[in-house]
């Protein structure tokens, strides 16, 4: 990905973020009242405002820091989700089984990281290193494969065999950018500060 930057926007400036999946549907109206509507996009969009975390001049700093490096809108960067971080159930550990990511052919032995939203797949492409664990059949491998933890790409070292049902569990975070090239502080008292708003929108 071009203009990309490997490092994690800081935990402690996410946790008051703001925002979730969007879709984007072009909704007619007939003249019968009748409603035809359609999926402009073909999957959702996230998008976050991370303005309410920042509460005091320390938070602002490290926000005004992170601004310049990534030099406003230029550069991408990995954000954690707080509401969705994990290819497990809420309150519940990562395991090598929690989604399925593909069936073995005896050929294929690549696989990306996906998962699952009731029949809506979603690509995860920046998995947390060191967090991915992977099973074929519902048993855990230790071995005899890697990831890339800058693509969410598995790799076997041999393919799978034809009807081996392949999974893998992982912590993830989102590619997002700065929505603005601006960035707007407000000084309230004397330590204490916070911006206006800073939007983030991931990168699809």
């Amino acid at each position: 990905m071009s203009g990309f930057h490997e490092i994690r926007f800081p935990l402690r400036l996410a946790l008051g973020a703001v925002g979730g999946p969007e879709r984007r549907t072009e909704i007619l109206t007939l003249a019968s009242g009748q409603e035809v509507r359609n999926a402009v996009w073909a999957s959702s969009r996230r998008r976050w405002d991370i303005g309410g975390a920042i509460g005091d001049l320390a938070d602002l700093h490290a926000l005004i820091s992170f601004f310049e490096a990534r030099r406003g809108r230029l550069h991408g960067f990995r954000f954690r989700d707080p509401m969705d971080f994990s290819s497990a159930l809420p309150g519940t550990a990562v395991t090598a089984s929690d989604q399925i990511i593909g069936v073995g052919d005896d050929v294929t032995a690549t696989f990306d990281l996906i998962k699952d939203y009731g029949g809506v797949l979603r690509r995860i492409a920046k998995p947390v290193a060191n967090s991915v664990r992977v099973a074929v059949d519902d048993v855990e491998l230790t071995s005899g494969w890697s990831v890339n933890d800058t693509a969410g790409i598995v790799t076997f070292d041999a393919a799978p065999v034809s009807g081996a049902v392949v999974n893998a569990g992982f912590e993830f975070d989102c590619a997002v950018r700065f929505e603005s090239d601006r960035l707007e502080g407000v000084i309230e008292a004397f330590g204490a500060g916070r911006v206006v708003s800073v939007g983030l929108t991931e990168l699809i």
